[in-house]
């Protein structure tokens, strides 16, 4: 009788334990399906947002640990999780970093600073900066640090393409008067003669002004170094934004100053540029910043034409080319170019070139009328994914 009573007693403990274990594991499952619910509201492209949360089950419970740079939506995750009673102890780190001792801003430092997927050199090259850019600095991994631009992108830089600095240096350097170069490409010198270079410049390089003469700029780069710059190669960077058009046939122009440039995957100055870093580089001189990759940029602005009727684009519509969506497989955008006109588009393609969509014509680009999925207009269309420079000066702020 005994040994029938301990057998029932040790079937129900089997059982609470069971059960028990059940219920611990469908509320990791709920908590794990929170993060991923939070995630996919405040951060659903990690290129631009980082939100990597992870759910470690201990002896005493649950504990969420990762990193982002995103407050609120933790904030967002402890209420939810307070709302359906879930318990866990956050142990989520919050960027930018406390090792970074308030070195939380920084600013390119040479011509292009090539920003990295991962923090090594033979990582693939993400995108770049151009020299005077204020960027966020989130934390520091070796030699490396992950930073943020004004495009919200987010990479890796080595410690030879930034100057770090503190709010009070931050500050020095947006309230300062600023130069930009204009030209396609071109050098600051240590002296008026021009015999010494002291850095090359690419087009949207901004300097520090610190004073001028009938021929040249005196300027000083973020490190502190100094240097001239022909003024037929620049602007005051008061005077540029004040001067910007914002009309078709500046971009237009802009567009054609790159021509034979040559295509660099991750490129987005005047060295190199992939298709949607050329798109890019074309608005930014025009005094707007658009998204960085061409399935970012094709969801900002207003949407024009998905079904080939080439008659209703504008110059300076956005063509976005890729696959096609399926009954099984989404759409996917994978090149971008911009109307000129004409029946015809200029894309980073091999070079910066200029491409047909007329059979008739001997530049014809039957592969990428092939692939057209649809056009956007981007210029002067309000949109929380453009930037006017004349309105938030993301650049320099």
């Amino acid at each position: 009788m005994k040994r029938i009573i301990l057998k029932r007693s040790f079937v129900l403990i089997l059982i609470a334990l069971n059960t028990a274990c059940g219920v611990h594991m469908d509320e990791k499952k709920l908590l794990v399906n929170e993060i991923e619910n939070i995630k996919n509201v405040f951060a659903p492209d990690k290129r631009t947002a980082l939100f990597n949360l992870e759910v470690l089950d201990g002896p005493s419970g649950f504990t969420l640990v990762g990193e982002t740079n995103l407050p609120l939506a933790v904030d967002s995750l402890n209420s939810v999780l307070k709302e359906k009673g879930i318990k866990a102890t956050n142990d989520i780190k919050i960027l930018p970093a406390d090792e970074l001792d308030g070195m939380i801003k920084a600013v390119i430092n040479i011509s292009a600073a090539n920003l990295r997927s991962n923090p090594k050199h033979s990582a693939e090259l993400a995108t770049q900066a151009t020299l005077g850019t204020v960027v966020n600095v989130l934390k520091k991994e070796g030699d490396w640090y992950l930073i943020q631009t004004p495009d919200m992108y987010l990479a890796w830089v080595d410690p030879g393409g930034i100057q770090l600095m503190n709010a009070d240096d931050i500050k020095r350097w947006t309230t300062a008067d600023k130069i930009i170069f204009t030209d396609t490409y071109g050098h600051a010198y240590n002296s008026e003669e021009g015999k010494n270079r002291t850095s090359d410049i690419v087009a949207g390089s901004l300097l520090k002004l610190l004073s001028s003469d009938d021929e040249f700029f005196k300027i000083e780069f973020p490190d502190g170094r100094q240097g001239y710059i022909s003024k037929d190669e620049a602007e005051e960077y008061d005077t540029w934004l004040s001067n910007l058009s914002y009309n078709a046939d500046s971009l237009i122009a802009t567009s054609k100053t790159l021509m034979g440039v040559p295509y660099l995957w991750g490129g987005t100055s005047t060295k190199g540029v992939d298709c949607s870093g050329y798109t890019k580089t074309i608005y930014y001189l025009n005094g707007m910043v658009i998204p960085r990759d061409a399935s970012q940029q094709v969801h900002a602005g207003k949407p024009i034409d998905s079904i080939a009727d080439f008659s209703k684009l504008q110059k300076g519509d956005l063509l976005f080319f890729g696959r096609k969506a399926t009954e099984t497989t989404s759409e996917r955008v994978v090149h971008v170019g911009m109307w000129i006109g004409d029946n015809q588009f200029i894309h980073s393609s091999e070079m910066v070139r200029i491409s047909s969509v007329d059979k008739d014509s001997p530049n014809y680009d039957a592969f990428n009328v092939g692939r057209y999925l649809r056009a956007q207009r981007l210029l002067n269309e309000d949109d929380p994914l453009l930037q006017n420079l004349n309105i938030t000066k993301p650049i320099i702020d």
